[in-house]
């Protein structure tokens, strides 16, 4: 009982407290106005170090930002002189922007076959199992030409009146 008077006690507490809210930078930064306001950002990163480009001139609209072409890094010569020999990069050399997907550690592009000869090999092995097939289909012994029949269709071996019989003399053939 004292344990629920407790609990509705608190938030009475609380709401009696006034509240005031910091700004997000002292939320998660706790840092002084004169060292992360705006005046200070604007003077340590000003906008004139951006270039302002036209769309003419940066037509991928990356800030300038060089491109190199598409080439997978896997596809580059192991045995070139590179500064970087396990990524096959040299120094100072702009990534591109999918390096994740370009990069030597990206998933390896299968290219020893050809898709006109992969389609073949396909075919070739369906044209062998279907031989397999046909040929053990010409192979394999048929059924009895007829089924056996037995006398009294085996009632009392199999049980007596009410188990299934087996074939017996003069029934119709399956």
């Amino acid at each position: 009982m004292l344990s629920r008077r407790i609990v509705r006690a608190i938030p009475s507490r609380l709401a009696a407290l006034p509240g005031r809210q910091l700004p997000l930078v002292q939320r998660r930064t706790f840092l002084p106005e004169a060292m992360v306001g705006k005046s200070k950002i604007d003077e340590k990163y000003p906008d004139s170090d951006y270039p302002s480009l036209s769309a003419a001139e940066d037509p991928n609209m990356n800030g300038g930002f060089i491109n190199p072409p598409r080439v997978k890094r896997q596809f580059r010569d192991p045995h070139a002189d590179w500064w970087d020999k396990q990524e096959r990069r040299n120094f100072g050399e702009p990534v591109h922007e999918d390096h994740d997907i370009l990069g030597i550690f990206s998933t390896y592009e299968y290219t020893w076959v050809k898709p006109g000869k992969g389609l073949l090999q396909i075919g070739a092995f369906i044209v062998v199992f279907l031989s397999v097939c046909y040929g053990v289909s010409l192979t394999y012994p048929d059924r009895v030409s007829y089924p056996r029949e037995f006398e009294g269709g085996l009632e009392r071996e199999l049980g007596g009146a009410g188990a299934m019989p087996a074939r017996k003399e003069g029934d119709e053939d399956p």
